[in-house]
């Protein structure tokens, strides 16, 4: 795992030239367009001692990553390509990630790499695809989760709400957006279907055709946002809209069924022309989750009635005065949201069970080795 105590001690004819990093990197820093900040300097500043750069991740690919740096010469924000397998043994959450902030060495040998990662804001983190549970991290110190999905095809409520409980749980704030508006004519009616299984979020119509909406999309992104959603919904043509140039390429999603086609392959992050940064995802087929509270926040609607059952620990089946199955009964609360909720519900449950497994396993193998080695020295085993 990353972190400041991890940096090894190293000296570089060149150590003094980093001196700039603790105080105008505190400030005015040519990286603070890319989200660097005052308390990020400050957490830095041991790191700087050891004579460490700190960067920003743009890109990872197969144990290397590119990542933006102050130039120590001449304090230009250059992009330098960093190798990230002194670490490469870190499970998939605690590798680097792109947005992560690194502690760069630009004189490791035989290429710059990565020693540390600052600690990270948020960071969405879903269940990695097929039967394992292990997790794996999209982007990280987001500020904002852009949820996009497209008005081509009758949206996939079930798939927003997935979405939305990801994002609440990745600790930064949730933002859906509808793509090509222009190729439909009610959009306010699928928006106001959408605005209703996403209590306490903003919901936007945009075109990046005509550019409908895009202008009070580009006002409600500062700082750092990730843009996730399926393949074929135009991310990236909405990445492009954003950024005022042909950032990514694009493809046009199936005629026959509007499915799309990956066109992103990898995690980019991209720098705004009005100020902040847009981190662009490759679509997802799968969206599993990783635990925590995230579903509870996305189903605000359904917890706020729970408070309401005559019971605090009601598990809304059978139960007398239970205000979830009130408000089915009425219609006030769609089946098929509850349905959903329990689904999740159930996934995050599994998710927890899997963890608990992996931590006693992780015990189970220390005591044994423990037990093992004190054994060889001839020692009392102690527990």
């Amino acid at each position: 795992m990353f972190n400041a105590a991890s940096v090894p001690s190293f000296s570089s004819p060149s150590a003094s030239s980093f001196s700039f990093v603790s105080g105008d990197l505190s400030g005015d820093s040519p990286l603070s367009g890319y989200g660097w900040t005052s308390e990020l300097a400050e957490a830095f500043e041991p790191l700087a001692e050891a004579g460490l750069v700190p960067g920003r991740i743009v890109r990872v690919d197969r144990g290397q990553c590119d990542a933006v740096i102050a130039d120590p010469e001449t304090g230009e924000v250059r992009t330098v390509r960093l190798d990230t397998r002194p670490v490469g043994d870190a499970d998939m959450i605690n590798c680097p990630c792109t947005g992560d902030w690194a502690a760069v060495d630009l004189y490791a040998q035989p290429m710059a790499a990565v020693s540390a990662l600052l600690p990270r804001s948020t960071a969405i983190i879903r269940k990695v695809a097929g039967k394992r549970s292990d997790g794996q991290v999209l982007a990280a110190n987001v500020d904002t989760v852009l949820i996009a999905s497209s008005l081509a095809a009758d949206p996939d409520l079930g798939r927003i709400e997935r979405f939305l409980a990801l994002a609440w749980e990745s600790g930064a704030e949730p933002l859906v957006v509808l793509t090509k508006a222009d190729l439909v004519d009610d959009a306010d009616f699928i928006r106001a279907d959408v605005e209703a299984v996403a209590p306490g979020v903003t919901v936007l119509v945009v075109s990046a055709e005509t550019g409908e909406g895009i202008d009070v999309l580009q006002a409600c992104l500062p700082g750092t946002t990730a843009l996730i959603g399926q393949s074929g919904v135009g991310k990236s043509t909405l990445t492009n809209a954003l950024a005022g140039t042909a950032a990514m390429a694009v493809q046009e999603a199936r005629a026959v069924d509007q499915k799309g086609r990956h066109t992103t392959t990898t995690r980019e992050l991209i720098p705004l022309p009005g100020g902040g940064v847009l981190i662009d995802t490759p679509g997802l087929r799968e969206v599993g989750l990783y635990g925590g509270e995230g579903v509870d926040l996305a189903f605000a609607d359904i917890a706020e009635l729970a408070e309401e059952c005559r019971f605090h620990d009601c598990g809304h089946h059978t139960e007398p005065g239970c205000a979830v199955q009130a408000a089915l009964a009425d219609g006030t609360l769609p089946q098929r949201r509850m349905d959903s909720y329990l689904k999740l519900q159930r996934e995050n449950e599994w998710i927890a069970s899997r963890s608990d497994a992996r931590l006693a396993s992780a015990r189970l193998k220390k005591w044994k080795t423990i037990t093992k080695s004190q054994r060889a020295a001839g020692g009392p085993v102690k527990r």
